[in-house]
């Protein structure tokens, strides 16, 4: 299982989230574009303030504002290929 495929709605399913993106960075890592702890963060950060356009232009339902463990796995995975 990749941790794209991964349905997250709660807690539950955020922690197993979290554990397929550290088994992905284990084996393929090299392949992400954010693979050291700096850049990866640096992204994070920045997708982070940017999250609200990637909601008005694929998920305008959702509200950007409002924290969810979705919204978290999102940004995690939105950091590992940001640019």
């Amino acid at each position: 299982m990749n941790y794209t495929d991964i349905e997250v709605n709660d807690r539950d399913s955020f922690i197993k989230f979290t554990k397929e993106l550290l088994e992905n960075y284990r084996t393929q890592g090299e392949k992400w574009e954010n693979n050291t702890l700096e850049t990866f963060l640096e992204a994070l950060s920045t997708y982070s303030e940017e999250i609200d356009g990637y909601y008005r232009n694929l998920h305008p339902e959702r509200n950007h504002e409002e924290p969810s463990w979705k919204a978290f796995s999102e940004i995690l995975s939105g950091a590992v290929i940001y640019e």
